[in-house]
């Protein structure tokens, strides 16, 4: 609990870090943490691993995607771009086959490790690019 507990302000930190233009690429990167938030809330909260949630959790995935997709590289920026999509499909599926399924079997050390792990790189990694993107 300590170790989700941890992952949520992380996760916080990041949002109220967010800025406040709104660019596409600021659109997208709010999108991100919505999606993060709710698959935090099905790691901390054992009441909230339910179907409601579970569809919260696909939804909020898929709405990045689907904006993802729309998007276009910014002119001199297509390595970025497609980085970021990489990293995003990446991350995405990782989440959809491996985490969600780790948290819905209460297999704290299995979702502890992920999430702190290779999908903490992939989420700052796409910050980083999402910050670039939107110069």
């Amino acid at each position: 609990m300590r170790h989700a507990l941890r992952l949520l302000v992380s996760i916080l930190v990041l949002a109220a870090a967010l800025p406040a233009s709104a660019g596409e690429f600021a659109t997208l990167k709010d999108e991100i943490v919505t999606a993060r938030q709710a698959l935090v809330t099905m790691v901390l909260y054992r009441d909230k691993r339910g179907p409601e949630q579970q569809r919260t959790v696909k939804a909020t995935a898929d709405a990045v995607s689907a904006h993802l997709a729309k998007l276009k590289a910014p002119e001199g920026k297509a390595t970025e771009f497609k980085e970021l999509r990489s990293t995003w499909d990446a991350f995405k599926q990782t989440r959809e086959k491996e985490l969600v399924p780790a948290i819905l079997g209460n297999e704290r050390e299995k979702y502890e490790l992920i999430g702190a792990g290779i999908q903490k790189q992939r989420l700052d990694r796409m910050y980083a690019l999402l910050a670039t993107l939107d110069r």
